[in-house]
């Protein structure tokens, strides 16, 4: 037997696949920004909090509660 088979010989890179439109990257990529804007005012949020809380100390004060064994 030879080494060339005889036929239609099969291509070797996939076929591309079909680009997106240009509007539905332009939504992907809106809906990136908005999710980016809303994670970074949720962290200035927390950031806040965070601050408020250390202004005003400690909850309750007594420390480790202990149970009434000995």
């Amino acid at each position: 037997m030879s080494g060339k088979q005889g036929g239609k010989a099969k291509p070797l890179k996939a076929p591309k696949s079909d680009k997106k439109e240009y509007d539905e990257i332009y939504l992907l990529v809106q809906d990136d920004l908005a999710n980016i804007q809303k994670k970074k005012d949720e962290e200035k949020a927390l950031k806040e909090l965070r601050a408020k809380a250390q202004q005003k100390g400690s909850f309750g004060g007594s420390g480790l509660k202990k149970s009434g064994k000995k």
